[in-house]
């Protein structure tokens, strides 16, 4: 292979949530919920201010995913209310995180069919985090698990995550596709892989962060349609 070229593609990785189907919108629908069950204690954005800071502190103790997000809303009503949230509350918080957990799959628009024009051609993997019992779920709904060569859930998305998973590829050879800058692009980049940003409407607080300034790997797509071509493009 000449010095100058880009080694070809080998294996592309999807993140799941927001990227192949809608799940921020959840969350958010029940923050509003959440927000409307302690109207008599605090306002919206001071609840939401406060919740923000139980999920941040609270990451490491529960991860990411729905229960962790249900401990923390149950944590701050206990916190803004002085401990006199009534149980009743506390019931239909647990209630809205159980909904959640069994809300049907919507996949977003050109998922199934970026995921299948690409699938046969490389090697396909599901590189997903949060809850393993509630992303196994959602990947079942969803009708795309026969279509990934590999699935991993894990814990946090960091550097090290990629270089284990795109391990025994050479930089310019492995891709990861996501909606997250800050798990699914950055870090992807550091270990020399493609990092592809296919931005969604509603994100969490906590998963931004500025895009490179200057990355040779770094691209950003307007959705899924347009990935199959990209790919092409790179090799």
């Amino acid at each position: 292979m000449p010095a100058n070229r880009t080694p070809s593609l080998r294996i592309i990785g999807f993140d799941a949530d927001d990227t192949l189907w809608h799940n921020e919108r959840f969350f958010q629908m029940t923050q509003e919920r959440f927000a409307a069950l302690l109207a008599d204690f605090a306002e919206p954005e001071h609840l939401d201010a406060r919740l923000l800071e139980a999920e941040t502190r609270n990451i490491g103790h529960y991860g990411f995913g729905i229960k962790g997000f249900m401990l923390s809303m149950v944590e701050t009503a206990i916190e803004v209310t002085d401990g006199k949230v009534p149980g009743h509350v506390i019931g239909q918080i647990l209630a809205a995180g159980q909904e959640m957990l069994s809300h049907p799959i919507e996949l977003l628009p050109h998922a199934r069919e970026s995921v299948e024009a690409l699938a046969g051609r490389y090697q396909i993997a599901l590189i997903t985090k949060g809850d393993l019992l509630d992303q196994e779920r959602k990947l079942a709904q969803s009708g795309l698990g026969e279509l990934f060569d590999t699935v991993e859930i894990v814990s946090r998305k960091e550097p090290a995550t990629y270089a284990r998973i795109f391990d025994g590829h050479a930089p310019g050879e492995a891709m990861m596709v996501g909606n997250s800058m800050k798990s699914d692009v950055i870090p992807a980049l550091e270990v020399g892989a493609w990092g592809i940003f296919v931005p969604h409407d509603l994100a969490w607080a906590l998963e931004h962060a500025d895009p490179p300034e200057v990355q040779t790997r770094f691209r950003e797509i307007a959705d899924l349609g347009e990935l199959p071509a990209l790919v092409a493009e790179i090799g």
